[in-house]
């Protein structure tokens, strides 16, 4: 995805985060360079400084001296009218771009907040064009009470504004078929080319806030819209003149939650929407409207039950979006990546984990030069996943990369080389890869950013990724704190099938990390629950495998297990929590050679897992089954390297040395163990642990031998 933004005798290179001067590089620093991008990609309207203290600091509250040095630097290398201030309001990119040429895609600066607008509306003014009048539905929206939202609750209200403004507005508007001219604050100034268009977009608005407003443990968002039909004046893509300013009257008229139009709206939208228009009271406009035109509110007939326990086919709150763009190919045929994109986007869309954008809105970005934050918004996705395919000679290249858009950097990067005479079976087993491979990163970079979150602002989906960053440090603070977020996420949302697969794992971990106080009842627990999530989305490959791991460890049940695993490998064959936890099954009834190679499948699938120690220690076990006991302690101390604090690992490990005739390092550990669970018994543990006979039996030998009291 590379390209050049070319103004003036300026360049912008996005992905090498480099300003040149007539060909020089210029030294500008980071926030520099993330304040210049955040213009140049909204060069079409005036940005607000909260909104670029936003973009150029994420999750960091800093004073807004910050960005005005920043500002000056900038206007000291490429010069002081570049970048124009609007008293009130923030600042707007104004030099103009270079003329496009073979080397460079300048003219793609001018226009990332339209949407398909430009292609929808004849005569809408791009960086180049005249100035023009055209008919337009103008929209103003505001906040209602946001000063006492503010005060009462600070960290959440700023989160869920933020929020607000990158899903419902900045990504959401592009897809009704406007585009955004200005986003202050506390409140935005939109264009559509149609008013259907601008009510519809209005109405799943409000239907979207009220349902954030129902899963709101904090701050709770109200807007009120108001919609006019304007004849307006635009000047290299911005309204002059008055325009805006019936919508803005018309707003005025509003309350909370409401959306008002004026006549010609109501005209245009009668009958081509589920809403009907009520009169407002006394029939006129607004006072101080000139034009005296009657003024209505919209109310949709098809009212959506905004509660937690409403099930939405798509929940956008507890998943991470992302797009797969079509690979590029130095072929012939423009058409060559397409089936790898296509593979890529099936194996992906089979994690209920992720919300992935279907093929066909990702098409029309193939030789795309536009930056990845641009087509992010555009899609309403955080990730990116970008690639290459090439032909050397009888050999295929394939190259990919996952771009956190939101930070504009790379997250994950891989290279993989087949033949070209079996392309679709290469092309199944590296969309197999890559798949598996993204889903542990996107959610590294998700957990990275729910950390700076404040605890109050948590969504049900944030509560998920803040407990998992603290559940395998196994520290008991850590591991309470994580299982109280778990089901904080099932208060927020009860229909959130993955928040509830999470706590019966938790579960689980309590029970096989001998934490538990009440074996039982925590048995119950992780099974009502894994069975719950299961019950919410049957589909879901990653909750069948907690379900299917419960009923073999906790219930010993192991051919429901077994079966549970197998629908999930069959929903979802880049599941590599399925591929280990029917491994661990597999060893528990002795099948040790069968269990290592699933072992092996869940590794190459995911080999940066955040569970790679557990992968270690199923490794270990099975080895132990298979009466390689040297090759059981690699494994088993690779596990406890990998996360010294799962007791799991270190209890076979004890046994494994001593069964390998390390007996001086098995008792030295044991003794180390019983530091940490002094209550531990081998009698005990073996009443409970599922491996079958004769290998529980060498297994528990072994702890004995190592002196671990029976």
């Amino acid at each position: 995805m590379s390209s050049t933004l070319s103004f003036g005798r300026f360049e912008v290179n996005p992905e090498a985060r480099r300003l040149a001067v007539d060909g020089t590089p210029a030294p500008i620093g980071a926030r520099a360079f993330d304040v210049l991008m955040a213009l140049l990609e909204r060069r079409e309207r005036v940005v607000s400084k909260a909104e670029l203290l936003d973009l150029a600091w994420p999750g960091v509250v800093v004073e807004e001296n910050n960005l005005s040095v920043q500002i000056s630097t900038l206007r000291k290398v490429i010069g002081a009218d570049s970048i124009a201030t609007v008293t009130g309001r923030g600042y707007r990119f104004v030099c103009p771009p270079a003329a496009s040429n073979g080397a460079t895609h300048g003219a793609t600066i001018g226009g990332t907040q339209g949407g398909n607008y430009g292609a929808r509306h004849a005569g809408a003014a791009g960086p180049d064009s005249h100035i023009v009048r055209r008919l337009s539905a103008i929209v103003s929206a505001d906040l209602v009470d946001w000063a006492g939202e503010l005060a009462a609750h600070t960290g959440a209200a700023l989160a869920a504004w933020k929020s607000a403004r990158s899903t419902l507005i900045e990504a959401g508007v592009p897809a009704f078929g406007g585009r955004v001219i200005e986003l202050s604050a506390q409140g935005v100034l939109l264009e559509f080319a149609s008013a259907v268009d601008a009510a519809r977009w209005a109405v799943d608005l409000q239907q979207r806030l009220a349902d954030r407003r129902v899963q709101a443990s904090g701050a709770a968002l109200h807007m009120r819209v108001g919609i006019a039909v304007e004849d307006v004046v635009v000047d290299d893509g911005k309204l002059v003149g008055d325009g805006g300013q019936a919508a803005t009257r018309l707003l005025q008229a509003g309350l909370s939650d409401q959306i008002v139009v004026d006549d010609r709206v109501r005209a245009m939208a009668e009958g081509k929407l589920p809403v009907r228009f009520r009169a407002l009271e006394g029939g006129t406009g607004p006072p101080g409207d000139v034009n005296g035109r009657r003024v209505y509110v919209v109310e949709p007939t098809l009212v959506r039950e905004a509660t937690p326990t409403s099930p939405l086919a798509l929940n956008w709150e507890t998943r991470p979006g992302v797009a797969v763009l079509p690979f590029s190919t130095d072929a012939d045929d423009p058409y060559f990546g397409d089936g790898m994109t296509e593979e890529i986007i099936t194996s992906l869309s089979a994690n209920r984990g992720l919300l992935v954008i279907a093929r066909n809105s990702t098409l029309r970005y193939r030789g795309s030069a536009r930056a990845p934050a641009e087509i992010a918004a555009e899609l309403g996705v955080r990730y990116l996943l970008v690639g290459s395919l090439r032909r050397l000679q009888h050999k295929l290249r394939i190259g990919a990369e996952l771009v956190d858009a939101s930070a504009n950097r790379i997250i994950w990067a891989e290279r993989y080389e087949g033949a070209d005479e079996d392309l679709f079976s290469f092309q199944a087993r590296i969309a197999s890869s890559i798949a598996a491979a993204i889903d542990p990163r996107v959610q590294e970079a998700e957990i990275a950013r729910v950390s700076a979150q404040p605890t109050d602002s948590l969504s049900a989906y944030d509560c998920v990724l803040r407990g998992l960053s603290v559940l395998y440090t196994f520290r008991a603070e850590d591991f309470e704190a994580a299982g109280a977020l778990f089901a904080r996420a099932i208060e927020i949302d009860p229909r959130y099938a993955q928040a509830h697969a999470h706590l019966a794992w938790w579960h689980n971990l309590k029970l096989g990390e001998g934490r538990s106080m009440e074996f039982n009842d925590d048995a119950r627990q992780a099974e009502r629950l894994s069975q719950r999530a299961v019950e919410l989305d049957p589909r879901d490959a990653w909750a069948l495998s907690v379900a299917g791991h419960i009923q073999s460890f906790v219930r010993k049940r192991f051919s429901v297990a077994m079966e549970m695993f197998d629908e999930a490998l069959a929903i979802n064959p880049s599941c590599a929590s399925a591929w280990a936890r029917s491994a661990t099954t597999l060893a528990y009834l002795g099948r040790g050679e069968e269990a290592q190679e699933r072992v092996r499948n869940a590794m190459r699938l995911s080999p940066y897992d955040q569970q790679m120690f557990a992968f270690c220690t199923t490794n270990g076990t099975a080895a132990i089954v298979t009466g390689r006991h040297d090759e059981a302690v690699g494994w088993l101390s690779k596990a406890r390297r990998l996360n010294p604090g799962y007791r799991a690992a270190w209890r076979n490990l004890i046994s494994a040395l001593a069964l390998a005739g390390e007996r001086s390092e098995a008792r030295e550990q044991a003794q180390e163990f019983l530091k940490i669970e002094p209550t531990f018994r081998v009698s005990d543990f073996g009443a409970r642990y599922p491996l079958r006979e004769p290998h529980l039996g060498t297994l528990l030998q072994g702890m004995r031998d190592a002196g671990l009291p029976d």
